[in-house]
């Protein structure tokens, strides 16, 4: 069973990498007769290195804080995702593609690390800010899951911990469905107490599959039927079976990269039109 996660993880993550940010300036035309516009990537050539820090030290210690109300199947995906990292599995595997984030270095030669643990996990059910978030709630979220007496809150960690918060399907997040499918930062010491980087990612399968879980899942929108080829629908199938955490997997990989080559956003990235950060080779 986990031989066969590793290879569905493989596979998605193979199929829509850069599918995390949208940015939707385009006319529907142009933008579903390219699918480079539509899954997210982009031209940008002129990438650079800004002498920021990379998340060398290890190992990265993940914290997930479960913000809403979970499917236990999806949280299940998500950690095996995570576990899968830093997992020794057959090529192809995610612990494969994650040795090429490795060789991402900062100014002191330091690569990316390689060992990635889930450290700990936080359940915000009660929805402590709410079921409509603006980016800056994410820190405010963290600050809540630090410091909560119950459940067990988590530890707060500046030296090598990665805060992930993840919103279920019910929850409503700034510019999510439209600009983006996730986003990562770093938190500001007047809201945490510290600095030290965090990412978002929203569960899609309800208010946006089209976007943030394509190619599972189809845009309404776009005014067409899928492609196909023999009369068939070219759709692809969710590899864990659900287009929301399936996408959503594929956003937290990219995010995950991003945030270890950039986790304060001074070290490896560009800026295009859309204010967009993009991982590049900093060495």
């Amino acid at each position: 069973m986990m031989q066969n996660l590793h290879c569905n993880f493989f596979f998605l993550l193979s199929c829509i990498f850069f599918s995390t940010t949208l940015a939707l300036p385009w006319s529907q035309s142009r933008e579903f007769n390219q699918a480079k516009n539509y899954e997210g990537s982009s031209d940008f050539v002129d990438l650079q290195y800004h002498m920021g820090p990379v998340l060398a030290s290890s190992p990265i210690n993940v914290y997930i804080i479960w913000y809403g109300h979970w499917n236990p199947t999806h949280q299940s995906t998500i950690r095996d995702f995570i576990y899968s990292l830093s997992s020794p599995a057959p090529y192809p595997s995610v612990s494969d593609w994650w040795k090429t984030v490795r060789l991402y270095t900062d100014q002191t030669g330091s690569n990316i690390t390689g060992t990635i643990s889930l450290s700990g996990e936080f359940y915000d059910s009660k929805y402590s800010h709410g079921g409509s978030l603006s980016r800056l709630s994410m820190q405010s979220i963290i600050k809540h899951a630090v410091t909560s007496s119950y459940p067990k809150a988590l530890p707060l960690n500046p030296n090598n911990g990665l805060y992930l918060i993840l919103t279920s399907s019910d929850v409503k997040v700034q510019d999510f469905c439209r600009a983006v499918c996730g986003f990562h930062y770093f938190t500001f010491p007047t809201i945490v107490g510290v600095t030290m980087p965090y990412a978002w990612v929203g569960y899609s399968g309800k208010q946006c599959p089209g976007i943030c879980a394509y190619p599972f899942a189809w845009p309404k929108y776009s005014g067409r039927p899928p492609p196909s080829t023999n009369g068939g629908n070219n759709i692809m199938k969710a590899p864990n079976g659900d287009p929301g955490v399936d996408g959503m997997i594929s956003v937290l990989a990219h995010e995950l990269a991003e945030v270890s080559s950039n986790p304060l956003v001074n070290a490896c990235f560009t800026v295009g039109d859309s204010l967009v950060l993009v991982m590049h080779d900093c060495k």
